[in-house]
């Protein structure tokens, strides 16, 4: 593009000029000018060769001029003119050529982004061809993966599902409605229905009245707060036969998060419910063995203490004397080692309790030290006693249990003192209402170590020293000492150095009671009683202590020996023995009540310290008196039953009469040489073919509905059983079957273990029976 310059020249001065003037007067200006420099070169020219100016001098150059110049000077400025005119042309034709230029150049540019923006578009046509293509392959290859997947989902399904009908679990799911949308063959077997059966079915079209109402409660549970919920319940199989499952149900949610229904799961536990129903059972036979090891043991014992006793208020030498307290110390000892077994078992089931009754603190400690007393003596041990407790101090307390535990730590103390002494301290601090009272136990014997103390408090810990280990005992003393003061409100602690001895401190707050009635002054007498006792020590006992308060004794030693000694009104009291060896005291008693007779008061003799009183009082006992028997006990028994005008009456009893198996006739003899004419005896081996069969199964039933304690169902089994027995001729079995029937008889749940205990021997015993008489045949 051309610049116009800032600074016009001389030619396009004068051709400007020309244009504004006009060619005329430029020329006219130019030729004026012209003259006046013809004139002016004459004048200088002449002048300066001849010296002088003449008109005539300047008349041919002005002439000349006049005719020559102006036609010049027009022609010039015409030529300028034009010029000028052919120039500005030429620069409106430049301009123009410029103004192509730059629309050349714009359309050069505008072509090359329109070039650039086609080879964009043919590189993006290119890309997006690609891509596409690109994007065809991952489609296909998607497709691929997805048939694949759809495959293995497929497989994955069919292998879900074999899980799912394998499953021992039971597995079902129900919509929203409750309607049950499918379920694996576990919950077929349950129901007895297949799952297309199942579909569309709630749950009370599946399950019975009362399991239904169960299932509906939990699922309205479950779809309320949207959780999972478990719990135990019973099911019903087709067969009659219950299982116990564990349910769990889950709510079931889509891919949006909504909720579609609910899962449910149930597993077997049965085997769980039988070994805990079989860890109950043997703790039921544990107790019950160690009830009846109390009793065979307590027996000879309690004869013992109770000869001793009345040795020691007769007329003794001193040597004697001492022999009667060494018996009578041994039998204490032993006793109390009897009471920490009877407690060790019941506080594995929980069972311990504590009994609060009036105690003469006094009285009380001063028994301990004259027992203490004895031990020592025996070890040629100094035993010093030192209480301030003021006499007639009644407190509540459990003297049984208070009287363990400070025994125990007096045993100890002696046991593990080789020489030296042992005190007993009791210190009393009465208050308001109340008293503390301090127990203390010091020996000089061979004292604990500093890093066993911890332990001397945990069952089955024993001294491992060499010059003590054939003394050492059971090792529950001092643990069960602790449980007992721990469960009074107290403490126990320990001190204790190597070889220097140890002390034992019991503190308890007791508190303060009124003194009962005096028991002595109310003195019952001329009491006609039947003795019920089978063991002759006891029975020696007895009579000595009744017949020195100044009663009448008649005594019986069996139950039936009971019954038939027994008419209304000939006896004010019976003592009766719980253990006899044809039957329990509770068989008798009910044998009376079942007579309809009026009975007198029933006071229940035991060893059996399993038991509480309120045990004893619930089976229809008036009340109860340990053994060994001591007189204060049935002084106090007697002043409560007798010191008012009035009889107690005993209350009604419930206790079944269980009849011995030797009442029972294993076979309906008759019965089957009849089914032998009849049907002959092929066709009755058959029949015993088809029972041992049911039975097994009918048994395993009768299981699983006594594990899910079902007394109805028991009962139906039990009459089945019946049923099945009585066609085959066994009465034994026909008999136990129709006393586990009886689901509405007094203590039949108490019986009921030893009644399918009974049954599942008569099976297979009974079944044997019977098999052998057929083969004599």
């Amino acid at each position: 593009m051309l610049k116009k310059s800032a600074k016009l020249s001389w030619p396009e001065r004068v051709a400007k000029i020309v244009n504004r003037f006009g060619t005329l007067r430029v020329s006219l200006f130019f030729l004026t000018m012209a003259l006046c420099l013809t004139m002016l070169e004459v004048t200088v020219l002449n002048y300066a060769l001849y010296g002088q100016i003449e008109i005539r001098d300047y008349v041919d150059p002005v002439l000349l001029t006049l005719l020559t110049m102006p036609w010049v000077l027009y022609f010039i400025s015409e030529l300028i003119r034009r010029l000028e005119r052919s120039r500005e042309h030429l620069t409106q034709v430049i301009e123009q050529l410029e103004a192509l230029r730059k629309q050349d150049k714009a359309s050069a540019l505008n072509l090359r982004h329109n070039i650039q923006q086609l080879n964009y578009e043919i590189e993006e046509r290119k890309r997006a061809e690609l891509q596409r293509e690109e994007a065809i392959r991952l489609l296909k290859q998607q497709i691929e993966e997805r048939q694949k997947t759809q495959q293995h989902l497929y497989e994955q399904s069919i292998l879900l599902r074999s899980c799912f009908d394998c499953s021992p679990d039971i597995i079902y799911y129900r919509d929203e409605n409750g309607r049950f949308s499918g379920c694996n063959r576990s919950f077929e077997e349950l129901t007895g229905k297949t799952e297309k059966e199942m579909v569309g079915l709630t749950p009370w079209e599946v399950y019975s009245e009362e399991v239904a109402e169960k299932v509906v409660a939990s699922d309205r549970e479950v779809l309320a707060t949207n959780a999972s919920l478990s719990y135990d319940m019973w099911l019903t199989y087709p067969d009659g036969s219950k299982k116990l499952f564990l349910i769990k149900k889950v709510p079931f949610f889509n891919n949006e998060g909504k909720r579609i229904g609910l899962l449910g799961f149930g597993r077997d536990i049965m085997e769980k419910q039988k070994a805990q129903e079989a860890l109950e059972k043997a703790s039921r036979d544990k107790t019950a063995f160690i009830s009846t090891i109390s009793h065979e043991l307590r027996t000879p014992l309690n004869g013992i203490v109770g000869i001793s006793r009345i040795l020691k208020d007769s007329k003794l030498s001193k040597e004697q004397h001492n022999h009667v307290n060494t018996i009578f110390a041994c039998a204490v000892t032993l006793g109390n080692i009897f009471n920490d077994i009877i407690d060790l078992d019941k506080i594995e089931r929980k069972k311990l309790s504590i009994n609060y009754e009036p105690v003469e603190l006094s009285g009380f400690v001063f028994e301990l030290n004259s027992v203490a007393s004895l031990m020592a003596e025996q070890k040629n041990l100094h035993f010093d006693f030192y209480s301030n407790v003021p006499e007639q101090t009644w407190v509540q307390a459990d003297p049984t249990r208070l009287r363990q535990v400070l025994w125990n730590l007096l045993a100890n103390a002696v046991k593990f003192t080789l020489n030296g002494d042992v005190q007993f301290n009791v210190e009393c601090h009465i208050r308001n209402t109340f008293a503390w009272i301090d127990f203390e136990i010091i020996d000089s014997g061979i004292g604990i170590p500093e890093a066993e103390l911890e332990n001397i408090f945990t069952m089955y810990y024993q001294v491992d020293r060499e010059e003590v280990r054939a003394g050492t005992g059971t090792g529950i003393g001092l643990a069960i000492s602790k449980i007992l003061i721990d469960s009074m409100g107290g403490q126990i602690e320990v001190h204790s150095e190597i070889n220097e001895g140890s002390t034992f401190s019991v503190s308890l707050k007791l508190d303060l009671v009124e003194a009962p009635e005096d028991t002595e002054a109310q003195v019952i007498d001329g009491l006609s009683i039947l003795l019920v006792e089978d063991v002759e020590l006891n029975i020696v006992v007895a009579n000595s202590i009744l017949k020195k308060l100044g009663h009448s004794v008649v005594v019986a030693k069996t139950g039936q020996q009971a019954i038939d000694a027994f008419s209304v009104g000939k006896f004010d009291v019976v003592l009766l023995d719980i253990q006899l060896p044809d039957m329990t005291g509770f068989d008798v008693l009910a044998h009376w009540q079942e007579n309809g007779v009026v009975l007198p008061p029933v006071v229940a003799l035991t060893a059996n310290v399993i038991k509480t009183r309120e045990d004893y009082l619930n089976k229809g006992m008036a009340d109860v008196i340990s053994k060994p028997i001591k007189m204060e006990n049935v002084h106090k028994v007697f002043n409560r039953l007798f010191a008012q005008d009035e009889v107690q009456a005993t209350l009604p009893a419930v206790e079944e009469k269980i009849q011995s198996d030797a009442d029972f006739s294993i076979l309906d003899v008759d019965f089957l040489e009849q089914m032998l004419d009849t049907i002959g005896y092929d066709q009755l081996e058959q029949n015993l073919e088809l029972f041992e069969k049911l039975i097994s199964e009918y048994m395993e039933i009768l299981d699983s509905n006594l594990c899910a304690k079902d007394q109805d169902e028991i009962g139906k089994q039990a009459h089945k059983i019946k049923g099945a027995a009585a066609s085959m001729g066994l009465q034994h079995i026909q008999k136990i079957a129709n006393q586990i029937q009886l689901t509405d008889t007094p203590a039949w749940w108490e019986n009921l273990d030893d009644r399918v205990e009974q049954l599942k021997h008569a099976c297979e015993h009974d079944l044997q029976v019977l098999k052998d008489w057929m083969n004599t045949l």
